[in-house]
This record gives C-alpha cells, structure tokens and sequence, in this order.
C-alpha cells in the first residue's frame, strides 16, 4: 500500500496529530482534505521578506529585528545552502535508514550565532491583534531543530518567529502597514523522531485508523451522511 519513498514534512507531522485517519487518505491515497482558501498576500508577504533578510545578509549586516530585540546572532551566511533549505522540492532532510522514510522542511531563514551554533527562523505574518504560537508552528520549529541537528549542526535549542502584524489602527492610504516583531521559544527536538516514527508506522498499515475524536472533517462527513441516505 504504502509507497516506499515515505517522505514527510511538519505540515505532514502536524496532520497525522490532527487526525491520523487524514492523514492515511492524504499519503496513502493522495485524498486531501478540502483545501482552505489560499493566503495569496502571505505568500506575498514571505517572498519579500526573504529579499529583505537576504539583502543584509548580502551586507553582512544584522537585521533591525535583532538588534532591536537584542538578539545576539547573525543571519547564515551560507545562501546557496540556504536557498536549498528553502526550496520545497528540495528542503533540510534527514533520511532513516531502519524506517525507509525521509524527513525534510523548508526553513524560511537561519540564524547563526557566535559559538557556530544554528536556529531555524520563520516569518509570519497575520491580522491578529496579537502573535500567537499555535502548537503547529512548535512543532515546525521543533522538526527544524532536529533536522538541523541530524545534519551534523549544534543547536541552541531555540527557535524564532518574526511576525508582521498588520496595524489596523494606522489606516490603509494605499499602504499596508505591519506591526514588526520577534519571538524566541524554547525547542524540543527530542520528541520529533517518535512522532515521525509513529507517522510511518501509520502509513504503512493496510487500512487507516479511525478519526480522530475531535477531527472537524469527520463531523462533517457524519452530519451530510445524514442527508445522503
């Protein structure tokens, strides 16, 4: 059933805790969940700011961000490397070779720090009031670190979200004005590989587990099969 070039990501990670059920359909049988509607200005937004951040680092030169939130690093300055990381066909990976399945992420952007240590940055940008740290972007953070780690990198088990937060209070006047700011959280690596573990092992069954209790996508299923008889 199961394809033997496993390959997940932390959005495949993050699905097969939302619901392992789901997330059988999506890998085994290429049957998606219905899509939400696309962020086309985040995406926008992303590709911006990885001009910006790569400028600097073209400088070599520390990012406003960091100096203003007194972060002592430095942006990687590795671009070919890191425009590898990035690429979503391509990403950091990590291949095991006892479960036959590959690991991989697409890392906005690295920091690095003075003792040679690396932590994953991402951007984000959103319309809340306030930054938020949904348990999905942990656990992308959380996988950078262990792949970063598998990679032969130390760490500092940390990880960073530079989040633009649109100010609505500002007006429009043909402009979008963000909110800039920069959140360091701890990160865990260590829970990552049992998670993936547990991931492959679900797709290489035959038939997929049940949904979730909570999984919104099974609820709805239930509730037009009511209709449909």
């Amino acid at each position: 059933m199961v394809d033997k070039r496993i390959q997940l990501s932390p959005n495949s990670l993050n699905l097969f805790l939302e619901c392992a059920h789901c997330f059988w359909l999506d890998k085994n049988l290429g049957i998606k969940r219905p899509p939400p509607y696309p962020y086309a200005l985040n995406s926008a937004v992303d590709a911006l700011l990885k001009e910006e951040f790569d400028t600097y680092r073209a400088k070599k030169l520390p990012h406003p961000l960091f100096k203003e939130n007194n972060i002592k690093a430095h942006l990687f300055e590795n671009q070919k490397l890191l425009n590898q990381w990035r690429n979503n066909l391509a990403g950091i990976r990590y291949f095991d070779q006892d479960l036959g399945a590959t690991l991989f992420g697409a890392v906005d952007d690295v920091l690095e720090f003075s003792d040679g240590k690396i932590a994953p940055l991402d951007y984000k940008s959103t319309s809340s009031t306030t930054a938020k740290i949904y348990d999905r972007f942990q656990l992308q953070l959380d996988t950078y670190t262990f792949l970063m780690e598998k990679n032969g990198y130390q760490t500092p088990h940390k990880g960073y979200l530079a989040f633009y937060v649109v100010d609505k209070s500002r007006g429009f006047i043909d402009r979008l004005p963000f909110r800039k700011e920069i959140l360091e959280i701890d990160t865990n690596p260590s829970d990552v590989y049992e998670i993936f573990k547990d991931a492959v092992a679900c797709l290489k069954n035959a038939t997929p587990p049940v949904h979730n209790s909570d999984c919104q996508f099974n609820k709805w299923l239930k509730g037009a099969q009511k209709y449909n008889n």
